[in-house]
């Protein structure tokens, strides 16, 4: 792993990745098959349970919701530790239909609620799209995504033609300009 320069920047939750070794420099393919010269590792960082709490606390107080998601893998501890910060309920989306059991790919009773979708890391917003819409097939009402760190590469965008606001914690130009 490179290191980056550790001057502080205006966010503090940007230095606070930083600081956990969530960025790392190299070649990496991306889930949306693009490469790239950095990666974000928010799954790995959130092992610590002191980060993962100041993260689910930074998205508790930065954004009013009736019930919390995630989609499978990265955003399922998110969701679960702001259903804990906040003491409101979580649901979970499948990344696919199980072939035994409930075939539903929402755990949780989503119908009729605002729910707050989180993510770990979007880039073209391809995970965070599909949580959407399957939220909503569910019943759920969705206008915002809370990502931890937006790589800024379309998900803004894409997320705001379906009326949806992308809100992150961090951006990636805030982890690279340092």
């Amino acid at each position: 792993m490179v290191n980056v320069n550790m001057t502080a920047t205006a966010n503090p939750m940007a230095d606070r990745l930083i600081t956990a070794g969530a960025i790392e420099f190299g070649e990496f393919t991306l889930a949306s098959g693009a490469t790239s010269p950095y990666y974000v590792d928010i799954k790995t960082a959130m092992t610590d349970p002191v980060l993962l709490g100041e993260i689910a606390r930074a998205i508790t107080e930065r954004e009013p919701f009736e019930l919390v998601a995630g989609v499978a893998v990265g955003g399922v501890p998110l969701a679960v530790a702001a259903a804990l910060a906040s003491g409101r309920p979580y649901a979970i989306v499948r990344s696919q239909a199980k072939d035994h059991g409930k075939s539903s790919l929402v755990i949780g009773d989503v119908r009729d609620r605002h729910v707050l979708l989180v993510e770990d890391v979007t880039t073209s917003g391809g995970s965070a799209v599909y949580g959407v819409e399957e939220l909503r097939r569910a019943g759920a009402m969705v206008e915002r995504v809370v990502t931890i760190v937006d790589r800024e590469g379309g998900a803004e965008e894409r997320l705001g033609a379906l009326g949806v606001r992308l809100v992150p914690l961090v951006r990636a130009r805030e982890l690279l300009d340092r």
